[in-house]
C-alpha cells in the first residue's frame, strides 16, 4: 500500500515558495513565490530582494527617509519569479504560489504574463488601498484567487 500522508500539489508548491522566502535578506518581511504549470512542473521561483548587481549592503533595509527607503529598491517575489522565468518559457495558464498576497504592481505583471490562478498563504494587508486595487484588477482579468488551505510545513507560518 502507498503512503497516505503525502503532501498534495498545493502543499508542495507552497512549501517551495516558503523555502524561497528564506533567501530574502529583508529583516521584516520575507516573501517567496513559486510558479507552476498545468503539468505540475515548477516554471520559476522568486523571493523579495534587491535587483541583481546592486550591493544589498549599500541599500537600506528599512522604511527610511527620502531615498533611503527599501520600498524604492526591493523587487517583490512575484516579479522576481516572473523575471526569472527561463528564456522562451510561457507563464500563460500557470499558477502562482506566494506567501503574501500580491500588491497592485505585481498583480499587473501577473495579468500581463497570463497567470491564471494565485494561491496565497497570507493576506495581512487585505484592507490597504493598493491591495484592494490588486484584487479588483485580478478579478477583472479573470485570475482565480485561492487562499491556501493545506498543511504548512514551516512552524513560522503556523503562528
Amino acid at each position: 500500500m502507498k503512503r497516505k500522508d503525502y503532501i498534495n500539489w498545493d502543499e508542495y508548491f507552497m512549501g517551495i515558495a516558503i523555502l524561497s522566502s528564506k533567501r530574502s535578506k529583508d529583516p521584516s518581511t520575507q516573501v517567496g513565490a513559486c510558479i507552476a504549470d498545468d503539468e505540475n512542473k515548477v516554471v520559476s521561483l522568486g523571493y523579495n530582494g534587491m535587483p541583481r548587481g546592486i550591493d544589498d549592503d549599500v541599500i537600506p533595509w528599512e522604511k527610511g527617509e527620502d531615498i533611503n527607503n527599501k520600498y524604492f529598491y526591493v523587487c517583490h517575489a512575484e516579479l522576481n519569479a516572473i523575471l526569472n522565468t527561463r528564456s522562451g518559457a510561457s507563464l500563460k495558464g500557470c499558477r502562482l504560489y506566494v506567501t503574501l498576497f500580491p500588491c497592485n504592481e505585481c498583480a499587473k505583471a501577473c495579468i500581463q504574463v497570463g497567470i491564471k490562478e494565485i494561491v496565497y498563504l497570507d493576506d495581512k494587508y487585505h484592507e490597504q488601498v493598493n491591495m484592494r486595487a490588486s484584487r479588483h484588477m485580478l478579478k477583472l482579468a479573470g485570475v482565480k484567487l485561492t487562499p491556501f488551505k493545506g498543511k504548512v510545513l514551516d512552524p513560522k507560518f503556523n503562528e
